[in-house]
């Protein structure tokens, strides 16, 4: 229509006539006892490690009906730390939910279509053996899973708040102790009454824990040994057998934060995993052997030398 000017301009001219979107309605979800509870990670910040800074992440998770709450801090959020963060909350609500809801992390949801969820298989795997069904909230709907991202502020909000030491350790010391004298305690806003008092009501409605061994939620990886006989693992160096020099060993990480190295068959050492500034940890029992062996492998080729330089030394 002969208008000479950039597209800049014209959208700033029509912006007040347009008409603004109107919000949706949406209908509050209360969840019957025992069904469903929600689940998220957040970032809270650097915190001292075995004397080093890193990141924290905090594993949130709140029964849908109760509002009950549990909270642990790591220093990851990959698959097998997801695990035990779950073993650890069903240790501390003495039972487990139905369902879980989650939004959609890769460690748990990778692919959320019209048409298609599908979920990670080993995390999956992990939740039927505990006969829970995972449910995805909708992509872009952090409103689905309303009450764990209200849990999240209130623990920004409330927790962090408060004095505490700077490290990991002291994070997961006192937070148990705020879950069970204020978090917990406290009435909640929609329900009115404090989550623990809610939480006797919907206890009869969870699956109980503890009837199953805790699922294994180690990793494999496979290994060389080195000449000198360690194997290396995140770093650090962990001592085995030295008549397995040179070969290829399996390692896996246990859920009482040590490493097992095995042979084809059969567990070869066991290790607690190292933290902080130690590089090695040695097992002197796996050397002893290896000096004599030594010697009579020198003396076998000491005898054979002597042999030889008598069969070649000329007759006089």
């Amino acid at each position: 229509m002969g208008y000479t000017g950039k597209m800049t301009i014209l959208r700033d001219f029509v912006r007040p006539y347009r008409e603004q979107p109107k919000k949706q309605a949406t209908l509050r979800y209360e969840t019957p006892p025992g069904k469903q509870a929600q689940m998220d990670w957040a970032y809270v910040g650097k915190y001292l490690v075995d004397g080093q800074y890193q990141d924290i992440y905090a594993f949130v998770m709140v029964l849908g009906y109760s509002r009950m709450k549990y909270v642990e801090f790591t220093t990851n959020m990959n698959v097998e730390t997801l695990m035990k963060c779950h073993m650890n909350a069903f240790a501390y609500f003495n039972c487990i939910p139905e369902q879980i809801l989650y939004d959609n992390m890769k460690t748990v949801v990778l692919k959320h279509s019209p048409i298609e969820i599908r979920f990670n298989r080993v995390f999956e795997d992990f939740l039927a053996y505990y006969g829970i069904v995972p449910k995805a909230c909708r992509p872009k709907r952090p409103q689905t899973k309303g009450k764990v991202e209200r849990v999240v502020k209130y623990l920004k909000d409330n927790f962090f708040q408060r004095q505490h030491e700077p490290t990991l350790y002291a994070l997961n010391e006192v937070v148990r102790t705020w879950l069970d004298q204020v978090a917990n305690q406290k009435p909640n806003q929609t329900t009115n009454e404090p989550p623990i008092q809610r939480f006797e009501q919907e206890q009869k409605f969870l699956q109980a824990w503890g009837i199953k061994p805790l699922f294994p939620t180690c990793r494999w990886e496979t290994r060389e040994v080195s000449r000198d006989c360690f194997v290396s693992y995140r770093g650090k160096k962990y001592s085995v057998p030295y008549r397995y020099a040179g070969q290829v060993v399996k390692v896996k990480e246990t859920l009482d934060h040590h490493i097992e190295i095995y042979d084809e068959h059969e567990c070869i050492s066991k290790h607690p995993i190292l933290t902080g500034k130690a590089t090695a940890h040695i097992q002197m029992e796996h050397y002893e052997g290896l000096h004599t062996k030594k010697r009579t492998e020198n003396k076998r080729r000491s005898s054979f030398g002597d042999q030889r330089s008598l069969f070649f030394c000329p007759i006089s």
